[in-house]
């Protein structure tokens, strides 16, 4: 098998198998035609897939250096290695080669930034006003349940705009929301009351029949909302509200998880309702609260001053 092949038997078992959504795909298969396109440069032509296996650490750490002077970030290296690593433990299950080298290569330093969350006082006026800020009724109402569910739920954009009429949160119904989130992992998020019943006006509200499977959240023609629309409802808001450049959509759900830990609530608890994986990423949010109490400690400190 050429390694070609195996490079495209790798990526239907990442759509097949794991699930990758399209994004995840596309950038899989982007790293790695770079990673193949350098190999047959810097080896004169590209090996087979057993002769993948003889790759040495020198070759590898070419690749990354190439990369780094063709002005690739540190996080975009760190994030193409992880896809070739990928790549070779698909090959190891699936009759090899091993690459030995890739356990001695390491992975480029990435500092991702703390997350930018609004404060209690910005969220608190966007989900007062969101019902406020278009005169077509029903996509007012549509936009504030999209804010309660983002900030009262903590759920990423994607997850939102796939639930389906049939998972909508009522009033009256203490059920857990099922989300599902990256990778197909599906978790239980609590449902706060004025949550359910910002979905229950939006529905009740809607013009476009609304069956069982089909989406929850529509666009004003009635087709399903896409992301698209939703940052641009967030722009409006930020015009309207005169509100900072971090609120996004997705800054409510950063803003669910500070608001959470800065009243006390355990990380292990914050990170399943968000669905990390990792602790370490739900660990971003501790930088974010840190540095509110020190913002708070040099407005209040009467010798914090020039500190």
């Amino acid at each position: 098998m050429t390694a070609e092949e195996a490079r495209a038997a790798f990526l239907v078992w990442l759509a097949a198998e794991r699930r990758a959504s399209p994004a995840t795909l596309r950038a899989y298969e982007g790293d790695l035609a770079r990673f193949f396109a350098f190999l047959a440069d810097h080896l004169g032509g590209l090996p087979d897939r057993a002769g993948l296996g003889g790759l040495a650490l020198a070759d590898l750490r070419a690749f990354l250096a190439q990369r780094a002077a063709a002005g690739a970030s540190n996080a975009t290296r760190a994030r193409e290695l992880a896809a070739i690593r990928t790549f070779f433990r698909y090959l190891a299950r699936t009759g090899g080669p091993d690459c030995p080298a890739l356990k001695l290569l390491a992975t480029p330093k990435v500092r991702r930034p703390a997350p930018r969350a609004l404060t209690v006082a910005e969220t608190d006026r966007l989900v007062d006003e969101a019902e406020t800020l278009t005169d077509e009724p029903w996509i007012a109402a549509r936009d504030a349940a999209l804010v309660l569910l983002l900030y009262g739920c903590g759920l990423r954009s994607a997850e939102a705009l796939a639930l389906r009429r049939r998972d909508a949160p009522l009033p009256g119904d203490d059920a857990p929301l099922r989300v599902r989130g990256k990778g197909a992992k599906e978790r239980e998020v609590p449902v706060l009351p004025v949550v359910r019943e910002g979905v229950a006006r939006y529905l009740a509200l809607c013009p476009h029949p609304l069956v069982p499977d089909s989406p929850l959240f529509r666009g004003a023609r009635g087709g399903p909302l896409n992301d698209r629309l939703l940052r641009r409802a967030m722009e409006r808001a930020r015009r309207r509200l005169g509100l900072p450049e971090r609120a996004t959509p997705h800054s409510l759900r950063h803003s669910f998880a500070t608001h959470l830990l800065a009243s006390g609530a355990d990380l292990r608890v914050i990170q399943a309702l968000l669905g990390h994986a990792s602790l370490s990423t739900t660990q971003r949010y501790t930088a974010v609260d840190e540095t509110r109490l020190f913002e708070v400690w040099r407005a209040a400190h009467p010798r914090a001053k020039g500190a």
